[in-house]
């Protein structure tokens, strides 16, 4: 039996990736996600994951999307005040310890909504670059939370939150048939983590995003499929078939 986690990302980016988050949730197969605290829709998703929380919610740490929650930050900036993008990212200039403040101020922020986070990641998964691995590791010992490994086979005093993550389900390889093919990689008894990012099309993440009407097609699919009978979806440490 393969246990399932399907994580939405970029909880929190726009009304439009908020609801095609939770439908995802509601009417198919995702069972967890993760919040983006400083983006336009963040208030959004907050009260959306309280009214529904059957749907496992953690943080998605960002360096590189909107802008930060704190000022005294200016190693993460550019000279608009705005989080540099990942092209312009040179992980060799930011400073730890700012690094370690802001991310600090999005899990606080996270946790003062009154949501409990049941782990984290990242956008563009920069916390899995070297230089911040320290910062990671910290932050998951202050707050007890578990990790998005990644690539990485561990992180020295991190929990992972999957024994295996998949980042495969993403534009031309986020097919029909994908959830089906699962049964064919060696995974059985293992907890599988599915990278996803459903949504509805909306202003701000058009202009935002080069990654936005595919995400129409990761909701359609996230919708539509009946998971096989060797896979269960994992709601809340319980398993739930589908």
């Amino acid at each position: 039996m393969i246990k399932l986690i399907i994580n939405a990302d970029d909880f929190g980016y726009s009304r439009g990736v908020n609801y095609g988050i939770i439908d995802s949730h509601l009417f198919g197969i995702v069972n967890s996600t993760t919040m983006m605290m400083n983006m336009e829709g963040t208030e959004h998703a907050i009260e959306l994951a309280k009214k529904h929380p059957s749907l496992q919610v953690g943080i998605h740490l960002v360096l590189t999307c909107g802008k930060p929650l704190l000022q005294d930050v200016p190693s993460l900036i550019d000279e608009n005040g705005n989080f540099k993008t990942l092209a312009a990212l040179n992980s060799k200039d930011i400073c730890l310890s700012e690094l370690e403040k802001e991310w600090t101020a999005q899990i606080e922020s996270f946790i003062r909504s009154g949501l409990k986070p049941n782990h984290f990641d990242s956008h563009h998964h920069v916390h899995t670059i070297e230089e911040f691995l320290p910062v990671v590791q910290k932050l998951a010992k202050k707050f007890n939370l578990p990790v998005r490994l990644n690539g990485l086979n561990s992180i020295e005093g991190v929990e992972g939150y999957s024994d295996i993550c998949l980042f495969d389900f993403y534009g031309p390889t986020a097919t029909a048939d994908y959830f089906d093919k699962l049964s064919e990689k060696d995974l059985d008894e293992k907890t599988v983590e599915i990278m996803c990012h459903p949504a509805y099309m909306d202003n701000l993440l058009l202009s935002g995003s080069s990654y936005n009407t595919t995400r129409l097609d990761e909701l359609d699919i996230l919708l539509k499929t009946n998971l096989p009978a060797n896979i269960d979806l994992l709601t809340n440490g319980i398993m739930k078939s589908v």
